[in-house]
């Protein structure tokens, strides 16, 4: 049985597939979306205000690299970078990887995750809060972000949201650091 607190981690096998080097190509593929997903609701990253041009570390702690993210419309940029590349960041968000993601899809309430220490957060705590309004107003799925419609954008939202689904399974199964203390 899992703690109350600890959220599912990914397995190790699955950690060691994404070193450092095989998140690379995320990056720009992550900011071709945001800037995709700007061109087609500009009202999302208007809704941050001051914020778009703040810089979120993202950091996933089961992976070898961290993200950071700016969400500053047509002009939205996402960047690989080491664990310490992501300390500089306006805002630095830290958690699980399918705590993250399940963040995103709305599956996880944010403010629930960060009290029970499953994320933290520091630096401007503002601008989490108007990053954390303007995804629950959203409602993203993984179809927006990739711009697909119809029956394609189903057939993507259901694969993503039960690999997602799967994964998380997976993570409740496997040992973790947590039960072994």
């Amino acid at each position: 049985m899992r703690p109350q607190n600890a959220e599912p981690m990914l397995p190790g096998f699955v950690r060691h597939l994404f070193p450092t080097v095989a998140g690379l190509p995320a990056g720009p593929l992550l900011t071709l979306s945001l800037r995709s997903l700007a061109r087609r609701r500009p009202g999302l990253f208007e809704r941050l205000g001051e914020y778009r041009s703040a810089c979120f570390g993202i950091d996933p702690v089961d992976l070898a690299f961290a993200f950071r993210v700016v969400p500053d419309g047509l002009r939205s940029s996402v960047r690989v970078v080491s664990k310490d590349g992501a300390a500089g960041s306006d805002v630095l968000i830290r958690g699980p990887l399918l705590t993250l993601l399940s963040l995103l899809d709305g599956t996880l309430d944010g403010d629930a995750m960060f009290f029970t220490r499953i994320i933290s957060i520091s630096g401007r705590t503002e601008a989490v809060l108007a990053l954390r309004n303007t995804i629950e107003d959203a409602e993203l799925r993984p179809s927006d972000l990739l711009g697909l419609h119809g029956i394609l954008a189903r057939c993507v939202d259901t694969g993503v949201l039960g690999a997602l689904g799967a994964a998380r399974r997976l993570a409740d199964n496997s040992p973790s650091e947590a039960r072994k203390a």
